[in-house]
C-alpha cells in the first residue's frame, strides 16, 4: 500500500505567523495529531503537534505568540508513492505523530498514525468487495474467481490460465487496504499448460 491510498486530504495548514492559540483550536477541534506549517508558496516548512502546543502551555507567556515560536523544523515528509511499511517504521523510529505528503514540493496530503491503523481493522466485507472490484477490472468483465476474506486474510479461488496469472491475481489482491495476506488456490488450465510447454 502507498501513502496516496491512505493519506488525509485536503490538508488544513497554518502559517508561521498564525497565532498559536488559533493553531491549537484547529488541533483540538478537529482531533488532528499535527498541522503542517506552510510558507507563502504553500511549501511545507515545519509542523506543529499537540506535544508542541502542550510544551508552549508550560511557558511563562502560555499560548501567546505564533506558530513560528513552537513549530518543529526541518520537517520530515514523504512522497505519495512511499510504501506504508516504510512510513510505519520511520514514524516509530522518529516518534512522529504525522507526516506531510509532498509531491514536487507541493503539499498533497498528510498521514497520521490513525491513517496507518485504519486499514488494519477494515471490515472483511469491504476488503472482499475491494478485491473483487479490482479483479473485475483486471478481466474487463465479471471475475471468474471467488473471493473471501476472514480477518484480512484473503482467499482467491478458481481456475487460472497459467502460473503467471496466479501471481498477478495475488499481487492485485495485496493492493487493497486491510489485506493482511493473500492465498490463491485453484487449478491451472491444462490446455494452457500444453500450449506453453
Amino acid at each position: 500500500m502507498r501513502a496516496a491510498e491512505i493519506m488525509t486530504r485536503p490538508v488544513i495548514t497554518v502559517q508561521p505567523n498564525t497565532p498559536l492559540r488559533e493553531a491549537v483550536h484547529e488541533l483540538v477541534d478537529n482531533g488532528f495529531a499535527g498541522l503542517p506549517v506552510v510558507d507563502e508558496d504553500d511549501r511545507v516548512i515545519g509542523v506543529i503537534t499537540e506535544r508542541d502546543a502542550l510544551a508552549a502551555s508550560e511557558r511563562d507567556d502560555g499560548m501567546a505568540g505564533s506558530v513560528a515560536d513552537v513549530m518543529k523544523q526541518p520537517v520530515d515528509v514523504v512522497a505519495p508513492d512511499a510504501d506504508t511499511h516504510e512510513i510505519v517504521h520511520h514514524m516509530l523510529e522518529r516518534h512522529l505523530r504525522c507526516l506531510p505528503v509532498v509531491a514536487d514540493g507541493e503539499l498533497v496530503g498528510i498521514i497520521s498514525r490513525r491513517d496507518l491503523l485504519r486499514p488494519l481493522v477494515r471490515p472483511d466485507d469491504a476488503i472482499r468487495a475491494g478485491v473483487a472490484r479490482l479483479l473485475n477490472d483486471y478481466t474487463s468483465l465479471r471475475s471468474p474467481w471467488q473471493v473471501t476474506s476472514l480477518a484480512g486474510v484473503v482467499t482467491v479461488s478458481g481456475r487460472f490460465r497459467d502460473h503467471a496469472e496466479r501471481l498477478v491475481v495475488e499481487a492485485i489482491a495485496r493492493t487493497v487496504p486491510g489485506v493482511v495476506s493473500v492465498e490463491v488456490s485453484g487449478e491451472v488450465s491444462r490446455a494452457r499448460d500444453l500450449r506453453v510447454g
